[in-house]
């Protein structure tokens, strides 16, 4: 799964499997790269445990011989064709006639999703997407002129259910979800699109705090009622922990933002406590906020504390919780839903999400309608189904 590069271990690992010399790797003939064969050449061993074990490791995840190479590595909800993937990469980017420069991170990423995408096609069911930074850039909204409408629109009219999810909350504000995909519901509207298409479009709000759909007769959003898809475990969330983890979350945030000589602005809200930023500053201050908060807060709870790029964040619950209960109410399996975000670092709040579905780590919203038209592609050849342009 593509979310397994954010171990340095494992990166190597996947460059070994890739780029390994042919001593080691004959599912590769006819690639050679002397330069990166010879830095290769003693991972050898390592290569032949993953290559060897993949089969292993998707039986059995937490006891496989790959799960102790890469003790960071979650759980492969497809098999994914590696070496397929970079020959298909390598016929663009000559990655195997370089002498001197080894892949890159990007690189790596890019080979793991088109492996994720062509594994993924075959029986979707469910794609999400972050918002910020993977369907528009961050701070703005999905306006009329926003490619991913007509991705989208081709994408439940292919069967296959699509859904947003994201930090932001506005509890008993369905105006202001609203807002943020206005351009999209516009097309709905302007397409006259019926229910039965409409109706698979989901928004999960607050990372897994509320879920919006569309009115079949307005083409507004509204509020799913919670006891309709969260699962009990949800339902059972007392008012008094979640005051009493925001309440904690408060004070590590403005500590910590104080430690770090930040100037910050408070943000709390019913289910979510943050600090912004007043005065310019650094990515990696943000990080040292997010990561202190992630080790020193306790809850009974379940919680995600991020950057969000541009302000510090913790939120009751986290993705894996929401999107887990939305595969519920849909009655989806791991395999048949794929999760695409920009966020998958430590301090990402698209990471939980590997612990329940694959995904694809884009790093823009260009990045996102590319894999998106990838995978419209192979479902249109698998079900011979027409794109709509």
């Amino acid at each position: 799964r593509c979310c397994c590069v954010g171990s340095a271990l494992l990166a190597l690992m996947l460059s070994a499997i890739l780029l390994a010399p042919c001593t080691a790797f004959h599912a590769l003939p006819g690639l050679h790269c002397p330069a990166l064969g010879h830095m290769m050449r003693p991972h050898h061993v390592l290569y032949h445990c993953a290559h060897c074990g993949l089969q292993e490791h998707r039986s059995d995840p937490r006891h496989s011989k790959l799960k102790r190479i890469a003790p960071t590595v979650g759980s492969f909800f497809t098999p994914l064709r590696l070496a397929d993937a970079f020959r298909e990469y390598d016929a663009f980017f000559h990655l195997s006639r370089r002498k001197y420069i080894p892949p890159n991170f990007a690189e790596l990423r890019h080979i793991l999703n088109i492996a994720q995408i062509h594994a993924s096609a075959e029986a979707l069911r469910l794609i999400t997407f972050d918002a910020d930074g993977t369907l528009y850039a961050d701070g703005h909204h999905i306006e009329q002129d926003n490619e991913m409408i007509e991705l989208f629109v081709t994408l439940m009219k292919s069967n296959i259910d699509v859904g947003i999810v994201t930090a932001a909350g506005y509890p008993g504000e369905a105006s202001k979800f609203e807002s943020r995909i206005q351009g999209l519901l516009a097309a709905f509207s302007k397409y006259r699109l019926p229910a039965t298409i409409t109706n698979r479009f989901h928004l999960m709000g607050g990372e897994c705090n509320y879920l919006l759909r569309v009115n079949a007769h307005s083409k507004h959003l509204e509020f799913v009622p919670d006891e309709e898809w969260m699962t009990p475990e949800m339902l059972a969330w007392d008012d008094h922990d979640i005051k009493e983890l925001l309440d904690d979350a408060q004070v590590q945030l403005l500590e910590g933002a104080s430690r770090l000589c930040m100037p910050v602005q408070l943000i709390r809200k019913t289910r979510s406590v943050g600090v912004v930023p007043t005065q310019p500053t650094i990515y990696e201050v943000l990080e040292e906020l997010a990561i202190s908060v992630q080790q020193n807060l306790i809850s009974k709870l379940p919680f995600c504390a991020f950057n969000g790029g541009n302000d510090v964040f913790v939120d009751v619950g986290n993705k894996s919780i929401g999107l887990d209960a939305l595969m519920r109410h849909l009655d989806c399996y791991p395999f048949e839903v794929l999760h695409v975000g920009d966020r998958f670092s430590d301090t990402g709040n698209d990471t939980a999400t590997r612990d329940c579905c694959s995904i694809v780590w884009v790093a823009n919203p260009e990045e996102t309608g590319f894999f998106v038209k990838m995978l419209l592609k192979d479902i249109r050849s698998r079900k011979n189904m027409p794109y709509i342009e």
